[in-house]
C-alpha cells in the first residue's frame, strides 16, 4: 500500500481527490489536509510514503512546506500539485526539493505519478517538462564533463528521465527491459551522486546559474 497525504485548501477538489485516492486498491489515503501549518507533526503520526502538496494555501504554503519537510526527511517523495505553472513557482518547487510537479487538471496523471516517484521517476506533466529544461540550461563545459562521467545510453536515459518520462516510458522509448532501465538509473544516480532526477537538475543548475 502506498501510505498518501494530500495538502489542499479547497474543499471541493480536496474530496475530489480524496476519493480519487481512496477508490484505488493500493493506496492509503492516511490524511488530507486544508494546509500545511502542521506538516511536520502530520508526517510524524502519519508516516506516509508519498506527499501530494498543493502550492498555494493559506498559514503555510506549498513549498515553503516543502522546505520544512526537506530539513527533517530528505529522501520522502513530496508531489507539488497545482494550477500554477509559471517559472518562479516551477523553479523554487524544484529547488526546495520538488520530487514531482503535476497541474491539477491532469488527474489522470496522479496515480500513476505515486507509483512513479517511489520508483525513483520524476513525474511532470508535459507542460512543465518542457519549461524546466528552458529554466535549467547546462553550458558547454557542463555537457562536456557529463559526457566523461556517463555513457551513451545513460546520458540518453537521463534527458528522458528529466523530461519527466517513467521508467516504463523510458524502457518503450529505448527498446530496452523496465530492470534494465532500473539498472541504468541507479549507476546515473551513483555516478553524479544523487538520488531523483530533480536532484540532478539542482546540481546542474547550482553548478551553471548561480541561482
Amino acid at each position: 500500500m502506498i501510505r498518501t497525504i494530500l495538502y489542499e485548501d479547497n474543499e471541493s477538489l480536496r474530496n475530489s481527490l480524496s476519493s480519487l485516492l481512496q477508490w484505488q486498491s493500493d493506496i492509503e489515503l492516511v490524511a488530507a489536509m486544508p494546509n500545511a501549518e502542521t506538516v511536520l507533526v502530520d508526517i510524524a503520526q502519519c508516516r506516509p510514503d508519498v506527499v501530494l502538496m498543493d502550492i498555494d494555501m493559506p498559514v503555510v504554503n506549498g513549498i515553503e512546506a516543502l522546505k520544512k519537510i526537506r530539513q527533517q526527511h530528505a529522501d520522502l517523495p513530496v508531489i507539488m500539485l497545482t494550477v500554477f505553472e509559471d517559472n518562479d513557482n516551477i523553479f523554487n518547487a524544484i529547488c526546495a526539493g520538488a520530487s514531482g510537479y503535476l497541474l491539477k487538471k491532469s488527474f489522470d496523471q496522479i496515480i500513476p505519478a505515486l507509483k512513479d516517484v517511489l520508483a525513483g521517476g520524476a513525474p511532470m506533466t508535459g507542460s512543465i517538462a518542457k519549461k524546466v529544461l528552458t529554466l535549467f540550461p547546462r553550458p558547454a563545459q557542463t555537457q562536456i564533463e557529463e559526457e566523461k562521467l556517463l555513457s551513451s545510453r545513460e546520458q540518453e536515459l537521463l534527458q528522458l528521465l528529466i523530461k519527466g518520462y517513467s521508467y516504463k516510458m523510458i524502457a518503450e522509448e529505448l527498446n530496452i527491459a523496465l530492470e534494465t532501465v532500473r539498472s541504468h538509473i541507479k549507476k546515473i544516480y551513483r555516478k553524479l551522486q544523487v538520488n531523483s532526477a530533480t536532484e540532478a537538475i539542482y546540481k546542474i543548475t547550482n553548478t551553471t546559474t548561480g541561482r
